[in-house]
């Protein structure tokens, strides 16, 4: 065995089926009493129910999250944060409405409790992305990492197939990644191997069943470990395209990830083995990228960057953006190899097979 290092998270996790009932006795357990319950506008149902199972502890509320996390969106958020006399958030939903409980975090030092709705993962990590001007940016601090997620199984009950399928891709990506990040530690690759195993074989199954509580419970189990792999090691190639993407031509987060995730890591198989090898256990195959094509297709979820809207024109700043300022990464970015594998996946061809990458 290799010397390493991990650094475990510290978020109190709480999973099962009817978990959320416990938000205000979890609440109650800390110095916190006043919470700011924050969503997007599709989730302002859920905000307000959930605020009012709060009673006297709910302060206020904002049903105006957004993808990427806009600044612009932050200051009017905390601006209302601020006007109720909020100590701490609770954000119902997925990534977006973390992502918002992250930047008010990160501007008050507010304690933040996490009801997941979709598999985002974000709520098991110190990373906040921003977008300022079309472009976002990153960055990694303890300050906005949530102090309580809460799963509950029967939250995810009602997520359309379609949007399971591209978040339970997105949170595959993040373990994936984590498997060749500069700081990949074995403990992380047995995490990342069991999560990315549990959504290959619950995605499938939620897409023809959305009701199927058994698959239901592995997915969120498989992304929770999922956001703990990105919470805790770096990334490289894959979030760096995502980031720009997503920033420069309001894509959709989740889809995303899901038309990029194979590219990538075709891009980067030949210097990541190890990696190769633990794709190939967890889903099947000779080929770790072809394998993650497949199941994106198996799953009608989107193949193209063209299907979600970028124009054919953006691929080349696509790619002069991925190489300024780059993540690490196991294979050296060359600019001209970064804009085919843009044009790949704007067109939604499959990734190129192992032997030629």
């Amino acid at each position: 065995m290799e010397a390493f290092v991990y650094n475990g998270l510290p978020t109190r996790v709480i999973f099962g089926s009817g978990t959320s009932q416990r938000l205000r006795a979890e609440i109650e357990r800390t110095p916190c009493r006043r919470a700011f319950v924050i969503g997007t506008r599709e989730q302002s149902a859920s905000v307000e129910a959930v605020a009012a199972s709060l009673g006297a502890l709910a302060a206020g509320t904002f049903a105006g999250a957004a993808m990427h996390t806009p600044t612009d969106v932050t200051q009017e958020a905390l601006a209302r944060f601020n006007a109720c006399g909020a100590d701490c958030t609770v954000a119902v939903g997925g990534g977006s409405a973390t992502g918002l409980g992250k930047a008010i975090a990160l501007r008050t030092d507010a304690m933040q409790f996490v009801l997941p709705t979709t598999y985002a993962g974000s709520e098991m990590t110190p990373i906040l992305g921003e977008t300022e001007n079309g472009l976002k940016t990153t960055q990694k601090t303890p300050k906005v990492q949530p102090e309580v997620a809460i799963y509950d199984v029967d939250l995810t009950l009602t997520l359309p197939a379609k949007m399971s399928a591209t978040s339970g891709m997105n949170a595959i990506a993040h373990a994936v990644e984590a498997l060749y990040a500069e700081d990949s530690n074995p403990i992380i690759s047995v995490m990342a191997e069991r999560a990315i195993g549990a959504l290959g074989h619950a995605l499938p199954q939620i897409v023809v069943d959305p009701q199927n509580k058994a698959a239901r419970s592995d997915a969120l189990y498989g992304a929770w470990l999922c956001g703990m792999c990105l919470g805790s090691v770096g990334m490289a190639l894959h979030h760096k395209l995502c980031h720009v993407l997503g920033g420069s031509f309001d894509l959709p987060h989740a889809e995303t990830h899901t038309v990029v995730l194979s590219h990538a890591f075709a891009y980067n198989a030949a210097a990541a083995p190890a990696a190769e090898q633990t794709l190939r256990r967890a889903l099947g195959g000779n080929d770790g990228a072809r394998a993650l094509f497949d199941l994106a297709v198996a799953l009608k979820a989107p193949t193209s960057l063209r299907a979600l809207g970028m124009p054919e024109s953006g691929i080349d700043r696509a790619a002069d953006l991925a190489v300024k300022n780059p993540y690490w990464n196991p294979q050296p970015l060359e600019r001209q190899a970064i804009r085919e594998l843009i044009a790949r996946a704007w067109a939604g061809e499959p990734p190129p097979p192992l032997a030629s990458a």
